[in-house]
């Protein structure tokens, strides 16, 4: 197979059609929902669950009805696009803004959890509610206060109880926490241990709905960016949850395996790549206002000479341009291989890495280059350089991206390379 780096029709129509609606309907707002952090832009998310049909759904693989009824497959065997066309959307609305298109309904990563592991009958049941009337969220939550990057140490315990798991511990930085629990009939696929003494083999996944007895949010956290995204802290204290709500067995049965670990982690391969792309989406929209700037200013930058003769300013644009650039290429192939069914575990945490540095390095330079007036809440630079950072940190630290391309690349395990 060979990539091919240009654009189908299709995509580049709805990649224009997703600008001119970031444009229209998400920047105006940006600011206002920024400053006033928990509220939602109702009318907004409303019309978004009208017309997108679940919001960020099909970027994050949760198959909808609608999907299903055209039978999946395209016709005429074209090639796959879906998480191609996934992460331009995604670039396009949070080129819009960031915390607005967190803040969008959809499954979430819960809902890729449901669509990677679940049962076709744990899919009907909780993945065909995005596609109602009323907006719906999902979410993940694995971590803790002892258990941020180091998931083995996980303390959420869950015990069967006749039916039932009974779930006891406490999550953090639970993204659309509220959304999912309070806000609408939606569920949080939480990360819990059967057998603490299995290490990561006894961590297991389940489904938790709203309204469920036993599950409080107990914080709602003040953040730096993304702002209009809820962030909870969710406590669970004997909250029972049906036998059936388990993904994946729920049997230990090799202590040294972690088959059902690794394939909740799988995931990651399919969400990571679209984190790259929000983070693109952000940093294009600093360098496109910083572009705009200067031709305004009637700056000319000076493409194809030798790089000794061009300005402090101009080097710093280019290089911002290509960090940007291959961030976006990383991304592309990422899922590319994922729509053609290639494991693409080393290309995923190669595209977050690069993406989360490039966009903090990007929105930091164009603040850098606006001066006072980028330091200044007179334009929204210095709100995409808060937004920015938090592409380095969720769904694995531009670190643990790091460390996992290495161990791919060397050929070393978890053990050989901590």
């Amino acid at each position: 197979m060979t990539i091919d780096f240009e654009l189908s029709p299709r995509i580049k129509a709805t990649k224009n059609m997703i600008h001119m609606f970031a444009e229209s309907a998400i920047r105006p707002i940006a600011r206002q929902y920024d400053e006033n952090e928990h509220e939602k832009p109702w009318d907004l998310l409303n019309m978004v669950q009208k017309f997108m049909g679940g919001g960020l759904a099909g970027a994050f693989g949760a198959e909808t009805k609608e999907k299903k009824e055209e039978g999946g497959e395209p016709k005429e065997k074209k090639p796959r696009e879906t998480n191609l066309a996934g992460a331009v959307t995604i670039e396009e609305i949070f080129w819009g803004d960031a915390g607005i298109a967190l803040s969008f309904p959809g499954p979430g990563l819960g809902g890729a959890a449901v669509q990677a592991s679940g049962t076709p009958e744990q899919k009907e049941k909780f993945l065909a509610r995005f596609s109602g009337d009323k907006p719906v969220w999902g979410a993940m939550a694995i971590t803790e206060p002892e258990a941020g990057s180091d998931t083995a140490n996980i303390k959420t315990t869950a015990v069967l109880d006749g039916d039932e798991w009974v779930l006891n511990g406490e999550k953090i930085f639970v993204t659309s926490g509220k959304s999912a629990l309070e806000d609408s009939e939606g569920f949080v696929v939480v990360w819990a241990t059967v057998d603490r003494s299995a290490g990561r083999a006894g961590i297991k996944p389940f489904i938790v709905e709203h309204g469920t007895p036993g599950m409080q949010i107990t914080k709602i956290e003040d953040k730096l960016g993304i702002r209009c995204s809820d962030t909870v802290s969710i406590s669970f204290m004997d909250c029972r949850i049906p036998k059936e709500n388990i993904l994946g067995s729920p049997e230990v049965v090799d202590k040294t395996k972690t088959e059902g670990f690794k394939k909740v982690m799988a995931t990651f391969d399919a969400t990571r790549p679209l984190v790259a792309a929000m983070a693109i989406g952000v940093g294009r929209a600093a360098l496109d206002f910083i572009k705009e700037t200067l031709k305004e200013e009637g700056v000319e930058l000076r493409y194809g000479i030798n790089p000794h003769r061009m300005t402090s300013l101009e080097r710093d644009i280019m290089q911002m341009e290509a960090d940007l650039k291959a961030a976006r290429l990383l991304t592309w192939r990422a899922v590319w291989m994922l729509d053609n069914g290639l494991r693409n575990d080393l290309q995923a945490s190669m595209a977050k890495a690069k993406a989360g540095l490039a966009v903090t390095r990007i929105t930091q330079k164009a603040v850098e280059l606006m001066g006072p007036l980028g330091y200044s809440r007179e334009y929204l630079l210095e709100k995409w350089m808060r937004d920015s950072k938090i592409n380095d940190i969720f769904e694995g630290t531009g670190q643990i991206q790091l460390l996992v391309t290495a161990r791919r690349i060397l050929g070393f395990t978890r053990e050989q390379l901590k």
